[in-house]
């Protein structure tokens, strides 16, 4: 299709192929806590007070997983190859998850610090699988046409999303949500057999000459420092709706005076509907105007329009919160763009360490994110709502203007090194 010889094009399918469905299976076992939290914990023999509480710890262990693993895999993507972050950060995920619906059953081991330290584990093998299968995309495919590889991989994607909220509503055990992406991510390993290199880091891996994978290189220099912080921080807003408002929407709701207080399981399966249906959009339109940075700036503006009416008129009816439900996750579809753009902004010795790191610093966010709203209720005085809101308005501003200062990159040649 893009390339000379028929292996290469072959190659590139099961890339985008093998991309698509690893991140299928990520985000199903990212998202599956956030269903199953309520669930989990209940059996665990926790009280309603206690669930919000250790539910929140347990996702930012999560979160923080996601952090470490993110630097650890991005280094190893660029020393060692974008094949063994996949066939590692698979394995990793598969077993954590599998060992998660054990939780509770192992004598001699507290459940919330085993609970703990799975999801911990999980948030490490979670944190790699995505940068590896983007940078490997984007570097196998033509450089007018990747926005459509990328747009693929996300698509399918986040349809994980809404397996993990219809597994947790209709399996008869918990557990056997957890069962299922271990056992979905070790069949995947299987495919992952069948591809290469991408050709571009190759060229680069036999250099000693060349400094690979050095994260502290994107510090080396003011402005290497802000183009990077600046890509991360275009994401915050995706990760404010998915990790508070829509994980944590019965509590929302609540607060905002619901009296049918939504289901969690639901509420994800609604927004990640959206966001399928907005990363398939976002990669399209982004194609379609040649243009990764104004297609950002459209659904950053949407995703603003739609969090101000989520708590405008959300609260009226479960019709009306599920429908802006969807329509959050439409609109923070940009994360396709936003995974090509970061992919795109760095050089080959230094892409797989911004690709991987950029969105698990987004997702771990949300641990920033948790402790600014406590902040603003505890030391401030602000209800929940109101620390909810301005807290959201806060990372709606540093994205805006993060934004404008973010070059162009579609259609850039990525095969340059990062001085």
């Amino acid at each position: 299709m893009l390339n000379e010889s028929n292996k290469t094009s072959r190659n590139t399918y099961m890339i985008v192929i093998v991309a698509a469905l690893g991140y299928f299976v990520d985000i199903y076992d990212l998202i599956l806590f956030g269903v199953v939290r309520k669930a989990s914990l209940t059996d665990l023999g926790l009280g309603p007070d206690e669930i919000k509480t250790v539910g929140e710890s347990l996702l930012n262990w999560q979160m923080a997983g996601m952090l470490i693993g993110g630097i650890f895999w991005g280094i190893l993507g660029d020393k060692k190859g974008r094949l063994s972050v996949l066939f590692g950060s698979i394995l990793t995920y598969s077993l954590a998850n599998i060992a998660n619906g054990f939780v509770g059953q192992i004598g001699g081991i507290d459940s919330i610090t085993f609970y703990a330290a799975m999801r911990f584990l999980a948030g490490i093998g979670l944190a790699g699988e995505l940068g590896a299968g983007i940078t490997l995309v984007s570097e196998s495919m033509h450089k007018d046409k990747r926005g459509y590889g990328t747009m693929i991989v996300a698509t399918v994607g986040v349809f994980g999303a809404v397996v993990a909220g219809v597994s947790g509503e209709f399996l008869n055990n918990w557990r056997h949500s957890y069962f299922l992406g271990g056992a979905m991510g070790l069949a995947l390993l299987i495919l992952r057999i069948g591809i290469y290199e991408s050709g571009m880091y190759s060229n680069v891996a036999s250099s000693t000459s060349i400094s690979k994978g050095n994260f502290f290189s994107l510090f080396s220099s003011r402005k290497t420092a802000y183009k990077y912080f600046s890509i991360i921080a275009t994401g915050f807003p995706i990760w404010y709706v998915i990790g508070i408002l829509v994980t944590f929407s019965p509590e929302t709701a609540k607060a905002m005076g619901m009296l049918d207080i939504p289901k969690a399981g639901t509420a994800v399966t609604f927004a990640f509907a959206g966001l399928t249906v907005g990363d398939f959009l976002s990669g399209w339109i982004s194609q379609l105007i040649k243009s990764r940075k104004k297609t950002i700036q459209i659904f950053l503006i949407l995703t603003f329009l739609c969090v101000c009416s989520y708590f405008l008129i959300g609260w009226k009816s479960l019709t009306i919160f599920y429908t802006i439900t969807f329509l959050l996750g439409l609109c923070t579809g940009y994360w396709a763009v936003f995974m090509s753009t970061a992919s795109e902004l760095f050089g080959t010795n230094i892409r797989s360490t911004v690709t991987t790191t950029a969105p698990n610093f987004v997702r771990g966010s949300l641990i920033l994110t948790t402790l600014l709203i406590g902040l603003c209720k505890s030391v401030f005085g602000f209800s929940a709502l109101s620390a909810i809101i301005g807290v959201g308005a806060l990372l709606f501003v540093i994205a805006f203007i993060c934004l404008r200062n973010i070059e162009e990159t579609f259609g850039k040649d990525l095969d340059f090194i990062e001085e």
